[in-house]
Order: C-alpha cells, then structure tokens, then sequence
C-alpha cells in the first residue's frame, strides 16, 4: 500500500504556499501524482437581503469569488511548475452551503487529501466544511497540516491516539505507508477501561496489528491529567518530540463536536504538528 493519488483544496490565497509545501514533499516522497483544487468561495447570504438586491449582491460575490479563484491557481501554478511532481490542477466558483459536493466528488477518488488546519485565528468559515467534506462525504483520510510547520513527508516518530474506536483503526490502515518508515510508533492510551476484553493489555491487538506489518510500536498508558484528552495528546506529542500525529475523527456526532467541543475540534485547532485523520 503507498499514496499514489493525493489530492488538496485550496480556498484562501494565504494558505497556499504551506499546503503546497507539503503536498509537493509527499508527492515527491511516494511518487504520486497531486491533484489541486482551487475555489473562490461565494460566502453571500441572499435570502437575507430585500428584493431586488440578490441579484446584484450575487453578481458581486460570484465575481469576487472568481478573482480569489484565478489568484490562488495562479500562485499555485508556478508553485506546481517548478515542483518536478505530476500534478493537475482545476479551479472553480462554489457557494458555501454546496462545498461538499464539489470537495467529496474529487476526495473520494485519492487516497490522501492534504489539508489546511481549519480551526484557528484568522480561518474562513469554508475550511471546516471542506475538511468534514474529505473525511464523511469522500470517505478519504485527511492530513491536515499546520502553518509553519516544515514538511516530513517520512516522519520518523509517530504518535497514535488509540481509544479502540473504528475511526481511530481506519485512521491507523490509512496511515500504514507512513507508519511503516517511522523509527517508532508510539501507541497512546488514555485512562483505559478498568473492565473489558482489553483491560488488562491496553493497545496490545493495535500494536500486535502494526508489528505484523513490520512497524515498530512502544505502547503509552497515560492518565488524563489534564481537562481535555486533547491537551494530554498534545503534551505528549511534544513530550516525545512527534513528527505527527495518527487519531480518528468525530467520534462523537459533528453536531455535539461543533457545539460542545470535542477531541477532534480541539486537536485540529491546537495541534503544532500534521495530524492525519480518518473516520
């Protein structure tokens, strides 16, 4: 197993060299070939303004929206030209309310989408739906990659949040090609169930699992000291020095996630590092 088809979106001008730094460095690193697609996003409300004036308003924003389209392929062009990588790209006018299913319809035909972090200081509102896009709608793993972070297309210690869950398994499966050039892996376990079949090996089927793919894996059991399992997560991402992070996404519904917050929101939010996320 190996990425030979990996796939990025990009919405916003500014974010366009960091993504690109490491979607190239992955397409270089597995030989793949990238696809990019390159969206001016139509963010206008028009059921919100008085009769008559939809119609300019949309005219305004589609043509807006068209100018943000032409300067982020632009910039991703020359970036692209000059990467030596087989790449595509494509651009494009979407309202925000139908992001999805221009998102969903190319994710679901690669196998690795490379995202901008979508939570944060100065974060459209379009990043969230294009991520939960990648991950519910493409059913395709997402690394969503922080700003100013270097690329590690081979990252040599990998950090696995492991809670059992099957989103956190299809995340492990996704990650394989990774996990398998990793020095080591490190299976994280938070505050395991007292009772049940794996109370007494926690991590120990994941890890087994791993090793028979010749991965090599030290199992961590920690204590949640801290409010949120993300934060501990976190902490022990520095602690052992992570090039990335491997965790499940939205174990919970995406409504209670938005509302109340949640693992998957707070790590993609806090995270320093690239975290690949399968659900």
């Amino acid at each position: 197993m190996t990425y030979n088809c990996l796939f990025s979106v990009l919405t916003d001008e500014a974010l366009v060299d960091g993504v690109l730094a490491h979607a190239v460095a992955a397409a270089q690193a597995h030989d793949a070939h990238l696809d990019v697609l390159c969206l001016g996003v139509d963010r206008s409300q028009t059921g919100y303004y008085y009769a008559g004036a939809s119609a300019i308003v949309l005219q305004e924003t589609i043509t807006r929206a068209n100018e943000e389209a032409d300067a982020i392929e632009a910039k991703a062009r020359s970036i692209l030209k000059a990467s030596g990588i087989r790449w595509a790209s494509e651009s494009g006018v979407a309202q925000l309310a139908d992001l999805g299913r221009h998102v969903s319809a190319r994710a679901r035909f690669s196998d690795l989408v490379i995202l901008p972090q979508p939570y944060g200081e100065g974060r459209g509102a379009e990043l969230e739906p294009v991520t939960e896009a990648a991950l519910f709608e493409g059913h395709t793993p997402a690394l969503v990659v922080p700003d100013g972070d270097d690329p590690q297309p081979g990252p040599q210690r990998v950090m696995i949040g492991w809670n059992e869950s099957i989103e956190a398994l299809n995340a492990v499966r996704a990650a394989l090609p990774l996990l398998r050039g990793a020095d080591v892996v490190h299976v994280v376990v938070i505050d395991p169930p007292t009772h049940g079949p794996n109370r007494s090996d926690p991590g120990g089927l994941v890890s087994q699992y791993l090793a028979r793919h010749d991965v090599t894996v030290e199992i961590d059991v920690l204590s949640k000291t801290l409010p949120r399992i993300s934060d501990v997560l976190i902490r022990h991402a520095g602690d052992m020095d992570a090039d990335m992070i491997v965790m499940g996404a939205y174990g919970h519904s995406r409504f209670r996630e938005a509302i109340f917050g949640g693992a998957t929101r707070y790590m993609l939010e806090q995270a320093k590092i690239p975290v690949l996320m399968a659900h």
